[in-house]
């Protein structure tokens, strides 16, 4: 992990990304206080989750969710699959192209 002033990021931004990918984090600091992190993602998941870990949105579903589970409104993990599998079928009935009859 590195730690940096926001002015030397700004002047050196290409050295510091090559640096988050060999390095690890860059903390960047602003009067000596951290602001941002400088992350090199190691694939397209590890982006998508580390957006969605800051999310407000998704944070506001996880908490919905978490209470829903509590209050026993939850869906047994079968009946999570069975209901993403008819979700599915449904969804793929919805975009097939219609035959014609002649």
């Amino acid at each position: 992990m590195i730690i940096a002033p926001l002015a030397d990021v700004k002047a050196r931004l290409s050295a510091y990304l090559e640096e988050s990918s060999t390095k690890g984090p860059v903390v960047i600091t602003r009067n000596g206080r951290a602001v941002a992190v400088l992350l090199t993602p190691a694939n397209d998941e590890d982006l998508e989750s580390l957006v969605l870990s800051r999310s407000p949105q998704f944070q506001v579903i996880l908490n919905r969710s978490r209470q829903s589970i509590k209050a026993g409104k939850g869906l047994s993990r079968d009946g999570f699959w069975q209901a993403a599998a008819e979700s599915h079928d449904a969804e793929s009935k919805s975009t097939r192209p219609k035959r014609k009859t002649g």
